[in-house]
């Protein structure tokens, strides 16, 4: 075995020497990790800053903003509960002359509630500046609907208006206003999707949220067909369950629940004399909000399901990134389809009698 003599002096010099390197090195790494350090503290601040800065307005506007409805609408949109609660809102109000008083009148109750969402108010009886800028526009103002009355009876003072009946007169709109892409005109059957679900839940005695794929097909009307040959019903302890096994009743399916919730409209007016306005605000609210199931909303007929195409109907949809989609491939009975053809007859019926009155 070979043994190396090493001098005293040389061994003394190569430590001074590693310490040096030793201490060169720990100040490299301690001036690196300085610099990430800062550099992450910017960053976070950057992002902090970022995150904290506010989302331009989005403009909306509501027709008939000082009737029954728009009363109930605006204040929604304004606390957010239409657009989310970090969406700031301006508000077009829109009203007929006569309305001028009515409409001030909610312009200033609007400012007296002091929205922290609410960047600004425009009430105004001018369509041409009303419109100006808006990306979302509801359209409520219409003939109103009285006891006894079906959409047929209000058809002839509607037809120019998103209001009663609903389907037809979107579909006037779209025909009448080329410049709007026909995917950004909807009607509202979100009403009847959450009256179908809330007579679900009152049946099974869960909560609202916790039944899904509900169907409204058709016009929003005394024809509309609520269907729940694929809706569910989540539980706490077993995977989701058809609604059609847990009630396991067809004639309440097929008679009182489909009765009830084409009727629940006119029910309403018989009880309070006036419309339902506050659940169709609140309705509107959810047709605009962004879904992660489907949902039910007079879309233009792309020939799905056999409906005509061109038609406003409801269908089964789901939103994403502002786009909707018609729900492909559900199987239809045959107890379905002719519920599905009869609103369908009802809905070609009412677009030959609007343009009867249009020409």
């Amino acid at each position: 075995m070979g043994i190396t003599l090493v001098d005293e002096n040389a061994i003394s010099h190569l430590i001074e020497n590693f310490r040096d390197d030793l201490n060169v090195e720990l100040v490299q790494k301690f001036g690196v990790v300085s610099v990430c350090f800062i550099l992450s503290y910017f960053l976070i601040k950057h992002i902090w800053s970022s995150a904290k800065m506010e989302k331009e307005p989005i403009r909306v506007l509501v027709t008939g903003a000082a009737g029954q409805i728009g009363y109930a609408l605006v204040p929604l949109i304004a606390r957010g509960q239409m657009l989310g609660p970090d969406q700031p809102v301006i508000l077009h109000l829109l009203d007929i002359e006569l309305a001028y008083e009515a409409l001030n009148g909610v312009k200033m109750e609007l400012i007296d509630a002091a929205f922290p969402l609410l960047k600004d108010v425009l009430a105004t009886t001018d369509a041409m500046e009303a419109c100006e800028g808006v990306n979302i526009a509801i359209m409520l103002a219409g003939f109103p609907r009285k006891e006894g009355m079906e959409r047929i009876d209000v058809m002839s003072k509607n037809v120019l208006v998103v209001a009663n009946p609903a389907n037809t007169n979107a579909l006037i709109l779209k025909e009448f206003a080329p410049s709007i892409p026909e995917k950004n005109i909807t009607c509202l059957t979100m009403l009847d999707h959450n009256r179908a679900l809330s007579q679900i839940a009152e049946k099974l005695d869960v909560h609202v949220t916790d039944v899904k794929n509900v169907i409204i097909w058709g016009n929003h009307s005394s024809t509309l067909f609520p269907d729940i040959s694929h809706a569910t019903v989540s539980t706490s302890t077993d995977a989701d369950k058809p609604v059609r096994e847990l009630v396991a009743d067809d004639h309440w399916f097929n008679k009182e629940f489909i009765t009830t919730v084409q009727q629940r409209g006119a029910a309403i007016i018989k009880a309070r004399k006036l419309s339902s306005a506050m659940s169709a605000a609140s309705a509107a609210c959810d047709h605009i909000r962004n879904w992660g199931t489907w949902v039910s909303m007079g879309v233009y007929s792309d020939g799905s399901y056999g409906v005509q195409r061109g038609l406003i109907y409801s269908f089964p949809v789901t939103c994403e990134n502002g786009e909707w989609s018609i729900v492909q491939g559900l199987k239809i009975d045959e107890f379905s389809r002719t519920k599905m053809d009869a609103t369908e007859k009802e809905l070609i019926e009412e677009k030959e009698l609007a343009y009867s009155c249009l020409y």
